[in-house]
């Protein structure tokens, strides 16, 4: 099984046309339910120069790369600092989780200083995120019957109502289990996935499945309701004076 931290990425940051703020690795891997056959999936912020803003073509705020290494399919996708902060200001857990992931390969201080302001943008609207995430998943696994997309609806649903209770945000499923009530078939479940990324659910009630998703769901409006969190970002104005900040000291 790949261990994106055991390789070595430095050269693939230095490459970049513009500066990387950071660069983690996300998808599976963050998740806690890698195949032997994952791909490797990086995510970050670059930082366009001012000119380029100011400019009359199209900033080119999000870039994707994919290539091989060593037999690993590698994916790269960044987004520009301004554009990733409104990301975070939508609502996105998808940014969070890639900001927040404990498998870095490249950090910065304002990394660091960003961190710091994502728990200013939680509310309890970010319940609607995780909702239609794990509703398009399981939609790919009726579809598929693959365990990926049904991994991927758990891990949303649990990583939603865990953000409801607690105000953080963990994406990893292993750790989740610990921590959110959880049918008891997913330790079964992960360590099906690890011996192939594109496997099928085998040996499992889909009925009784579909009933442990509705479940979450109900679980998650209820956390949503009760949660602590607020309606609205608290850090918008210090989310502001950090991307102007950033990107004048270029």
């Amino acid at each position: 099984m790949t261990d994106p931290l055991a390789m070595e990425l430095g050269p693939v940051v230095a490459e970049q046309p513009d500066p990387l703020l950071f660069a983690t690795v996300s998808g599976a891997h963050l998740y806690g339910f890698p195949s032997r056959d994952s791909d490797v999936d990086l995510r970050g912020i670059h930082l366009l120069p001012v000119e380029e803003l100011l400019g009359l073509h199209e900033p080119e705020e999000t870039r994707s790369r994919m290539w091989d290494r060593d037999g690993v399919e590698m994916d790269l996708v960044t987004h520009d600092l301004r554009k990733f902060v409104r990301l975070m200001l939508r609502r996105n857990g998808y940014v969070l989780e890639q900001l927040l992931s404990p498998l870095v390969v490249h950090t910065s201080d304002a990394h660091a200083e960003l961190i710091s302001l994502a728990p200013g943008v939680l509310t309890s609207h970010h319940a609607h995120h995780y909702r239609g995430f794990a509703n398009t998943q399981w939609r790919l696994f009726e579809k598929t019957g693959e365990l990926k997309p049904l991994l991927y609806t758990f891990r949303a649903l649990l990583t939603g109502i865990h953000l409801m209770r607690s105000g953080e945000v963990q994406a990893h499923l292993p750790t989740l289990l610990g921590e959110v009530e959880a049918p008891g078939r997913l330790p079964a479940l992960i360590a099906a996935k690890a011996d192939a990324e594109h496997g099928h659910v085998t040996g499992v009630d889909h009925h009784r499945v579909r009933a442990d998703v509705e479940a979450l769901h109900e679980v998650l409006e209820e956390a949503r309701v009760a949660s602590p969190l607020p309606d609205e970002p608290t850090t918008y104005e210090a989310l502001r004076d950090f991307v102007v900040r950033v990107r004048l000291e270029r």
